[in-house]
């Protein structure tokens, strides 16, 4: 079990993890995926599991003329079942990896040789400028 909800840990597939990050897209999937890999972290990917449904409401009750109970409708109604996301959970087999500390304590390396930046994991960026102290990105209001 994981000290705080930084570090934390699974069994993906059967393989104790770390986990990277959890309900992401197919698109996040591919880019940590190309971006772990490069970094020769082995990465396992799982689907994350469906939503749990609410509970059907009760079925609403009636009272008739001699105060018994009778239900409103007899066969009661179904709920549509949503539809489940497509979300998954990224996780790499180096249980002393932690995403936050790769990032900041600039331990990773975009294919063209920069260091990964905050803003540059987070998409926000296209390429990874790591000339900019990360600070330097925050947006004064």
């Amino acid at each position: 079990m994981a000290i705080n909800k930084n570090h934390e840990f699974e069994d993906l597939d059967n393989i104790k993890c770390s986990i990277v990050e959890k309900n992401v897209s197919p698109e996040r999937v591919a880019f940590l995926k190309d971006l772990l890999t490069y970094n020769k972290y082995e990465v396992v990917v799982v689907a994350s599991p469906a939503p749990k449904a609410a509970p059907a409401p009760a079925a609403a009750k009636a009272v008739d003329e001699n105060e018994n109970a009778i239900a409103a409708d007899a066969a009661p109604t179904l709920a549509p079942e949503p539809v489940a996301p497509s979300t998954f959970t990224v996780g790499v087999t180096d249980l002393r990896f932690n995403p936050t500390n790769a990032v900041f304590g600039r331990s990773l390396h975009t294919p063209d040789g920069h260091v990964v930046t905050l803003a540059f994991w987070n998409q926000e960026d296209a390429v990874s400028d790591d000339t900019i102290p990360y600070f330097e990105h925050i947006k004064h209001n």
